[in-house]
């Protein structure tokens, strides 16, 4: 486990023992798949497991109810909120045409002020950038499973009205959580609701978006471009057609870096220590029958 984590866990009051004799267990890397059950199997006694990103489908398969499981919900949003606002401040000033460019460009590129944002998700991310957005007077529409109103959004509706959700957009933005119901969301019939003009934002996992559809839409000029901090597959290859488009642009997963991610992580697993040693409810409990 990494130092960090470590020194948060004895912070909290905890002693690192070894796996076999632990009943909490502080999981530090998500790719780590394929030891993940064979460790897991190993930690009998555990009754709670802290996972480190708010992502889980990678492990969501090997999650069984009969342990508590948390995870990194909301720890990394204020990160990616800002690389939202980033995306979108970008988007709609044409930085990706204009950062292409070898030589002076037509004038061009509109305001963020009051415009027309939808964004597919309404969990800690949408929360996060709702308060970074305020100050621009936005209409800003949520799609999320339960309709409940999120402070600072026009209107909160459900999963089964995106299309509607998306037609009158001038960006749409995919903050949600990676599930059975949720792969493969951003899709042809998604993409032609939205208006040519708009643009589209992946914060979430590429897995949300279909590329075939999204490569479609962008060749027949039917939305105003992308801007993707994640992909699939991911890292992208060289040679993939997404590189090779103008109106498209691409970080690697960057809204959140380890350098910005572990300060905010080491936070959640100190507190998390301090309330399971206290018998307090854990922060960013998994509903492991939903896989988020």
């Amino acid at each position: 486990m990494h130092a960090a984590l470590v020194a948060a866990t004895e912070r909290a009051g905890a002693v690192i023992v070894p796996l076999e004799e632990a009943d909490a267990v502080i999981w530090a890397d998500p790719a780590a798949v394929d030891v993940f059950p064979e460790l897991m199997a190993r930690a009998g006694s555990a009754r709670w497991v802290q996972l480190p990103y708010a992502g889980i489908e990678n492990l969501a398969p090997f999650l069984d109810p009969d342990r508590i499981w948390t995870c990194g919900k909301g720890v990394y949003a204020d990160d990616c909120a800002e690389w939202m606002m980033t995306a979108l401040l970008s988007a709609f000033r044409d930085i990706p045409v204009f950062a292409r460019a070898s030589s002076w460009q037509a004038q061009s590129g509109r305001n963020l002020l009051g415009a027309k944002i939808t964004l597919l998700g309404g969990g800690g991310l949408a929360e996060s950038f709702l308060r970074l957005i305020e100050p621009w007077g936005c209409d800003v529409t949520v799609v999320r499973r339960n309709p409940r109103p999120l402070p600072g959004a026009a209107r909160t509706v459900t999963t089964e009205d995106r299309f509607e959700a998306v037609a009158g957009a001038d960006a749409v933005i995919v903050c949600l959580a990676l599930t059975p119901e949720t792969t493969g969301i951003v899709d042809a019939r998604l993409l032609a609701s939205m208006p040519d003009d708009a643009w589209l934002i992946n914060i979430a996992r590429g897995a949300h978006v279909v590329n075939d559809d999204l490569l479609a839409a962008l060749d027949a000029g039917t939305i105003a471009g992308a801007v993707l901090d994640v992909t699939d597959p991911e890292p992208l290859p060289d040679g993939h057609p997404l590189w090779d488009h103008g109106n498209v642009l691409i970080t690697p997963h960057v809204g959140n870096t380890p350098e910005m991610g572990l300060p905010r992580l080491a936070a959640r697993v100190e507190e998390n220590v301090r309330r399971w040693r206290a018998g307090e409810e854990l922060i960013g409990s998994v509903d492991v029958a939903s896989g988020y």
